[in-house]
């Protein structure tokens, strides 16, 4: 038996008790409409917000100036270098000022090129302090693209006057590529060591003047804090303007969800590593623990082969209140204290909640993890999650005790969901004080996301746990647009079925496409999970036939249980090619973007409903 399995069987023999959850439960409001759409909304009000992340930040530096803020480790995996509140507070109002200085305002915009760092937040307040939009962009489009066609679109949709990186040498052909589109372009490094680079030190001892008091006091809900962009899954990646009203909703929407007094001697320590290109750490948890006056760990290892191994190195060191990840993350922590209790220790020593978002996580991983929470807590551990999108921020959570996985949740305060029927689906759609007005210099797309009603449509699809009982929640049903037909005209619901088939493959694979569109059955083009595969190597022979010889094996026990051609897979392939993040397979987050994927690999596709299938192809 193997640690997991004996986990598992611990934990299914009497499941205990969860920890206490400190949020509201359900209340909804349900209005269904004659033409089949259903409006639901929260009964809890929004809580308490800030005006602006700029005010805020300046509040939590009064509150408490000498409380480290952000600590980052030096390189090497060194020790813990931080900036205070305070410190931090001083350093955005010298960057505001020199901004201000170069007459930068609302309509300018600072391109921010390198990931996560102290540096890249204290750019990033200061900006938000100006009134001068911050616009982070994926490291990948400057390192790893060969043609810098997505860089150069994004510095075509904001026109920034400054761009900031890390590293000048780092960054160096990035740069230069901006430069050849402006040769004026103030370029903010963090050491200034480059020719035409100016050090964000000395941006940052520029003495404030009145005008940056003025300019943080002329805020409000509409100013734009920062541009984000789409992942670019339907085409080049959308600007999309984020408000100071937009972030401060979400906060408002959780505070209205809370249901206890925060301690102030309890002050909330996390550790993170998603990419403030995104929402869910760049506005969501940055946001949130500037809120909470929180001590933000950023952590440089990534849910990949051969960086994992740095998450792992840093939850040994930082035992976090509440964890925050993508579910590919989530697996690749659980295989790591399944052989790991030192590690085990070290993670749930404060832990009071975890939370998932990005993709849907498969009840496999979500029956560890349990597991692992028992063995050493002796309770089991909530598991929330947030769904929304650049466009709308977060709109909905699971913010009670849920026996499962799949749920979105329900509206947060100040939220309104509308489900249109669609396909046989119910489409999501979405109004409320976090989504955004439309996209930055784009009329035509912005005319396309909204219904005439001004709900934004997310392109994703929901359904009722009990439609009697709305208050159960809402369960993602797919991308609607990911969906499609076999042959026999049988609809092949996507979204539903990958993490099922991942987890009925679980430990061997980490993340599969699901193909068969027009074809006689369904395909799947798997990934391995890289440590499953190093175990196999170890057990010697072939380890890539072994793997073969158990998916067949566990796909065929699936098979069994299928139901119907609309969820039997009929064969299947493994990829040894990582998913790409320049071909946009794959998100800094590692959330796998079907379409990409079937159409960078579509030789694959081919030869898995070929007759006779193609060299490799598993068929069950």
């Amino acid at each position: 038996m193997t640690p997991a399995d004996d986990l598992g069987a611990r934990a299914q023999a009497a499941p205990p008790p969860f920890k206490p959850l400190p949020m509201k439960g359900p209340d909804v409001s349900v209005e269904r409409r004659a033409d089949g759409s259903i409006l639901i909304s929260s009964n809890h009000p929004p809580g308490e917000g800030p005006v602006s992340i700029a005010r805020l930040l300046a509040e939590r530096a009064a509150a408490h100036p000498d409380r480290p803020f952000i600590r980052q480790r030096e390189p090497g995996h060194g020790p813990w270098r931080e900036v205070g509140y305070g410190a931090a507070l001083r350093t955005a109002e010298g960057v505001a000022q020199a901004l201000l200085d170069r007459g930068m305002g609302a309509g300018d915009s600072v391109l921010i090129l390198s990931g996560n760092s102290i540096e890249h937040a204290l750019v990033m307040l200061g900006c938000y302090t100006a009134g001068v939009p911050a616009a982070p962009i994926s490291p990948a489009y400057s390192l790893m693209s060969q043609d810098l066609a997505k860089l150069k679109h994004c510095y075509g949709v904001v026109r920034p006057k400054a761009v900031f990186a890390q590293s000048g040498a780092q960054f160096e052909r990035a740069l230069a590529a901006l430069r050849a589109l402006d040769p004026g372009l103030l370029v903010i490094t963090a050491d200034g060591a480059g020719e035409g680079e100016i050090a964000l030190g000395d941006l940052a001892t520029t003495a404030p003047t009145p005008a940056v008091e003025a300019a943080r006091a002329a805020l409000g809900p509409a100013s734009v804090a920062k541009y984000l962009f789409t992942s670019g899954s339907t085409g080049l990646p959308k600007g999309v303007p984020q408000t100071h009203g937009m972030m401060a909703g979400v906060i408002a929407g959780q505070e209205g969800l809370r249901d206890e007094v925060p301690d102030p001697d309890q002050i909330p320590v996390s550790l993170e590593w998603m990419p403030w290109s995104h929402i869910s750490a760049g506005n969501i948890g940055f946001n949130g623990n500037l809120w909470a006056g929180g001590i933000l760990h950023l952590d440089e290892g990534k849910p990949l082969p051969g960086m994992f191994e740095t998450t792992i190195k840093n939850l040994y060191e930082v035992s976090p209140i509440v964890f925050g990840s993508a579910p590919i993350a989530f697996g690749m922590l659980a295989e790591a204290m399944e052989r790991d209790p030192v590690l085990r220790a070290s993670f749930f020593r404060n832990l009071r909640y975890m939370g998932y978002g990005g993709a849907t996580l498969s009840n496999d991983v979500y029956e560890r993890m349990q597991a692992l929470a028992i063995a050493e807590t002796g309770k089991r551990i909530p598991l929330t999650t947030m769904y929304g999108a650049t466009e709308t921020q977060g709109i909905t959570v699971v913010h009670w005790l849920a026996e499962r996985v799949g749920l979105v949740g329900l509206p947060l305060p100040g939220i309104v969901l509308k489900l249109v029927p669609n396909g046989g689906k119910l489409e999501v759609r979405v109004k409320g004080p976090t989504v955004t007005t439309g996209y930055h210099n784009d009329p035509e797309k912005t005319a396309a996301a909204f219904d005439e009603e001004g709900f934004y449509k997310l392109g994703d699809a929901a359904r009722f746990v009990d439609p009697d009982e709305p208050a159960q929640g809402l369960v993602f049903d797919g991308r609607v647009t990911e969906d499609f037909k076999l042959d026999s005209g049988t609809w092949v619901s996507v979204g539903a079925l990958r993490p099922d088939l991942i987890a009925a493959c679980s430990p061997y694979v980490f993340d599969a496409v699901i193909t068969g569109q027009d074809k006689a059955f369904i395909g799947a083009l798997v990934w391995p999970s890289p440590a499953a595969m190093q175990t196999l190597a170890a057990q010697g022979g072939n380890p890539l036939e072994t793997l073969a010889a158990a998916l067949r094996e566990r796909l065929s026990a699936f098979n069994a249980g299928a139901g119907g051609s609309s969820r039997r897979i009929g064969r299947v392939l493994v990829m040894t090619e990582p998913p790409s993040i320049d071909a946009g397979e794959i998100t800094d987050k590692g959330y796998v973007n079907q379409r990409a994927t079937l159409e960078r690999r579509h030789t694959l596709v081919e030869a898995l409903h070929a007759e006779p299938p193609g060299p490799g192809v598993i068929v069950l």
